[in-house]
């Protein structure tokens, strides 16, 4: 019986020391969510992250993470006044350097999307009430702790070689930028979710090109050699907060130049009626200097989510893979537009703090 409890003791331990592991922020809350059919909160509903806010804090803030209600009103004051300008009719007669934006360069994002199917967010991120200039929270300067000196994954021929080769979004196989996650940050447009919960399974529906992912509660991780688009998720609950670890992503699935390694933990905890805090810890040993994470809020919506007919009417694909082979039939190289990686990137894809 003696060796019986000390197995149970060391068993645990085993376990309380993996689950301590990550330090993604947890909330300040005495928030009691209805609850689900099996007695846990519910988390069920449709969901937005679409902020003015980005992953990484703009380097001119230095240190500070917090933002003041002046300061707050001022960037939600400009965007707002983008927007307007973005609505105005333009002339029909008009040229690139008559266009709100000036485009003459072709690059920025107005160059190549109207304003009008955007929608990025139109305010300040605020995580217990108070605006964000940024969502990691553990780095000094809210930045991504990546190590000196890395070198860029190797690149199977060019990027418009084939298909194949293309950003995963073009080919309709993931979200742009990272909205399905994990980690989930916003982007240009289709920040929605909706989640879909049971005993067993929690679902997280996202509208950026219909992706779905599937969480297993109580469950392990896969050994199987195929890695599955937005890794291995495995859930489990911790009083009101549902904890998320996910490993064994697709080789091709990069956030934030991750490799095989990255192992990433969320944690969703309802703070109110329609809001909800996300925090998240980030860990890949060779890639980055040292673990990472933050946090922000959802806002619940009332509403739907509409199907996001990726390839219907795709004509932008064929028409870069043949633009590229005239460019090789001719030599001639012409100037390249930067909305795919624009897209890609999704963090980048709004105003900056």
């Amino acid at each position: 019986m003696f060796r019986s409890v000390l197995v149970a003791i060391a068993a645990l331990s085993l376990a309380t020391a993996t689950h301590a592991q990550d330090q993604a922020p947890r909330p300040v809350t005495t928030y009691k969510a209805p609850r689900a059919a099996d007695g846990h909160p519910s988390l069920e509903g449709v969901w937005t992250n679409a902020s003015i806010t980005r992953l990484e804090r703009n380097s001119r803030h230095g240190a500070t993470l917090s933002l003041t209600e002046m300061e707050v009103g001022k960037i939600e004051a400009r965007n707002q006044a983008l927007i307007d300008l973005g609505n105005r009719p333009t002339a029909p007669n008009a040229t690139v350097t008559d266009l709100p934006a000036d485009c003459s360069d072709g690059r920025g994002t107005d160059c190549n999307y109207n304003a009008a199917w955007t929608d990025p967010g139109s305010v300040v991120m605020r995580v217990g009430g108070q605006g964000r200039n940024g969502f990691i929270t553990s780095t000094p300067d809210g930045r991504v702790p990546m190590r000196p000196g890395l070198k860029p994954r190797p690149r199977n021929g060019g990027p418009s070689d084939h298909p194949e080769s293309r950003a995963l979004g073009e080919r309709c196989l993931l979200s742009f930028g990272t909205s399905s996650g994990p980690v989930m940050t916003p982007g240009l447009y289709n920040n929605t979710y909706q989640i879909v919960q049971t005993r067993d399974h929690v679902a997280i529906v996202v509208e950026m090109v219909h992706d779905a992912r599937i969480i297993r509660i109580g469950g392990k991780h896969q050994t199987a050699a195929i890695r599955p688009w937005m890794g291995d998720s495995i859930g489990r609950w911790e009083g009101e907060t549902l904890v998320v670890e996910t490993v064994g992503f697709h080789p091709q699935q990069v956030f934030r130049g991750a490799s095989e390694h990255l192992k990433v933990t969320e944690r969703f905890t309802p703070v109110s009626a329609d809001r909800m805090h996300y925090g998240f810890w980030v860990e890949d040993p060779t890639v980055f200097r040292q673990p990472w994470g933050g946090e922000y809020e959802f806002s619940r919506l009332n509403g739907m989510i509409y199907e996001y007919a990726c390839h219907e009417g795709n004509y932008g694909l064929a028409n870069i893979l043949s633009g590229a082979r005239e460019e090789e039939r001719t030599g001639v190289k012409t100037a390249p537009t930067n909305i795919d990686q624009v897209a890609a990137q999704g963090e980048e894809g709004g105003e900056e703090n």
